[in-house]
C-alpha cells in the first residue's frame, strides 16, 4: 500500500507543470496583412535571466485585450502563463490606410521560461472579439538557437525601489531622442513623470508595490521625428510623430530594439519619454507609453497613455468623423471603463449612483453607442486631474492581481 501512494505522488508530481526559476523567454514576432488579413510569424527568440512578471494567477488573465498569448505545457496541456495585450498592428489595421497596403510590425512578448517543452499560442481579436488570427509553436527550451540576451545593460539608474523586482511591479522609464550630453536631463525629466503618476489615486497610496528605473538608452541626435515638419532625428528608438497620419500620434514601430534596450534590466512595464516640447504620445495596452517630456501638457499625458498601458483603461473621448467604429453593438469591449451596454452587468453596473457615476453616452472616439462612467475624467480630458472612481477602482485591481493571491 505505502508503494502504491508512493508510485500515485511520482506520477502526479512528473505531470505538474513547471517553470525554469529566473529566466525569461522572449518571443519576437511579426504580424502582418491588411484590414482584411492578419498573419503572425515568429522571427526569433530570447533568453534573459531573471523573470520579473507576475508570480500569481500565472494561468489567468485579468483583462482579455486585443490578443492574448497562452504558455502550455506540452505533456500535461496545462497553462503555465497566460497573459493579454494589444498591438499598433491592430489600431492600424482600422484605419484607410489598411485598405490599401499591406504592412508588418514587430511585436515582443516574455513569459517566464519553462523547464521542459511548452506549446506557445498567440490568439489575436478583432473589433467584434472575433479570433481573427493565431498561432501555435512548441518551444524546447535546450533549444541552441535560443540567443542569450543582456550581457551589458545599458545605463540605468533606480528612481524608487521598495524591495526585490521578484516581487514588485518593475517599470522602465526609457530615454528616447536625448543625446549622450543630456542623459542628466533624462534622469531629471524620469523623476518628473515618476511623480506625476505618484500624484494620481491609485498609484499614490499604493508606491510600495513598484519598482521604476531609469534607462539612459543614448541617442546620436536630440529631439524626435516630426514628419509633418520634414524633421528626422537618429534616435535610440527611431520613433515619430505621425503615426497613422495622425500629428500627435507619436509611438516606435522598433520594439524589438526597444526590448535590447532593457536587456539585463528588470523590468515589466515601459515607459518612454521624448526628448521634444511638440505634444503627442501612445500608450498600447501591456506594451508601452511614448509621450512627449517637455510639452506644458507632459505629465497629464504620461498619466492618460500609462492608463492605456498598465490598466487596459480606453479613451473616453470621441469624435463625429472616425474612418471606421472601433466599437460595435453586437460586442463588449473589453476595456473596463466604457460599455456598449451588451453586457452591462460586467461593468459599474454595481457602482452607479455613486460619486458621479452614471452612463455617458460618448467614448471610444465614437459619439454614438458607447457609453463612459463620468461626465469627465483623466482617460477623458488633459484638465480633470484626476481618474474617475471606476477608473480607479480598475487600476486598484489590476495592481492586486499583480500583487497578491
Amino acid at each position: 500500500m505505502k508503494n502504491r501512494i508512493i508510485l500515485t505522488l511520482c506520477i502526479l508530481l512528473a505531470a505538474v507543470p513547471v517553470l525554469a526559476k529566473d529566466k525569461t523567454l522572449r518571443l519576437d514576432y511579426i504580424f502582418s496583412g491588411t484590414d482584411k488579413s492578419t498573419e503572425i510569424s515568429l522571427a526569433q527568440m530570447k533568453v534573459l535571466d531573471g523573470w520579473y512578471g507576475r508570480k500569481v494567477h500565472m494561468g489567468r488573465l485579468h483583462l482579455a485585450g486585443n490578443g492574448q498569448i497562452t504558455v502550455r505545457d506540452t505533456e500535461s496541456g496545462k497553462v503555465l502563463y497566460a497573459n493579454s495585450f494589444s498591438t499598433l498592428f491592430q489600431e492600424w489595421q482600422n484605419s484607410e490606410e489598411a485598405t490599401r497596403v499591406r504592412k508588418s510590425f514587430e511585436n515582443v512578448f516574455l513569459v517566464p521560461m519553462p523547464e521542459r517543452k511548452a506549446d506557445i499560442t498567440v490568439e489575436l481579436f478583432d473589433s467584434h472579439r472575433r479570433l481573427s488570427a493565431s498561432i501555435r509553436h512548441t518551444v524546447d527550451p535546450k533549444d541552441i538557437l535560443i540567443r542569450p540576451a543582456g550581457q551589458h545593460p545599458t545605463p540605468h539608474r533606480y528612481l524608487h525601489r521598495t524591495g526585490d523586482s521578484r516581487d514588485k511591479i518593475d517599470i522602465a522609464i526609457v530615454a528616447e531622442g536625448y543625446d549622450a550630453t543630456e542623459t542628466e536631463l533624462f534622469y531629471k525629466d524620469a523623476q518628473t513623470a515618476m511623480e506625476s503618476i505618484w500624484s494620481h489615486e491609485p498609484f499614490k497610496s499604493m508606491q510600495d508595490r513598484f519598482n521604476i528605473v531609469a534607462v539612459a538608452a543614448p541617442s546620436k541626435d536630440s529631439g524626435v521625428s516630426i514628419p509633418h515638419k520634414g524633421l528626422w532625428k537618429e534616435t535610440a528608438l527611431g520613433s515619430h510623430f505621425d503615426t497613422f497620419y495622425s500629428d500627435r500620434y507619436l509611438t516606435t514601430l522598433n520594439l524589438f530594439r526597444l526590448h535590447d534596450v532593457l536587456a539585463g534590466i528588470p523590468y515589466e512595464h515601459i515607459i518612454i519619454l521624448a526628448n521634444t516640447d511638440n505634444y503627442g504620445g501612445g500608450g498600447i495596452f501591456n506594451s508601452y507609453v511614448l509621450t512627449a517630456a517637455h510639452h506644458r501638457l507632459a505629465l497629464p499625458v504620461v498619466v492618460h497613455e500609462f492608463g492605456h498601458s498598465f490598466g487596459g483603461l480606453a479613451d473616453e473621448y470621441y469624435y463625429d468623423d472616425q474612418y471606421e467604429e472601433s466599437y460595435h453593438p453586437d460586442a463588449e469591449p473589453w476595456e473596463p471603463n466604457i460599455t456598449t451596454r451588451v453586457d452591462f452587468d460586467s461593468k459599474w453596473k454595481d457602482m452607479m449612483g455613486k460619486d458621479g457615476v452614471g452612463l455617458f453616452e460618448g467614448g471610444g472616439y465614437q459619439s454614438k453607442g458607447v457609453w463612459r462612467p463620468c461626465e469627465d475624467c483623466r482617460m477623458k480630458t488633459n484638465e480633470n486631474p484626476d481618474f474617475c472612481p471606476v477608473c480607479e477602482k480598475a487600476l486598484r485591481d489590476i495592481i492586486h492581481f499583480y500583487t497578491e493571491e
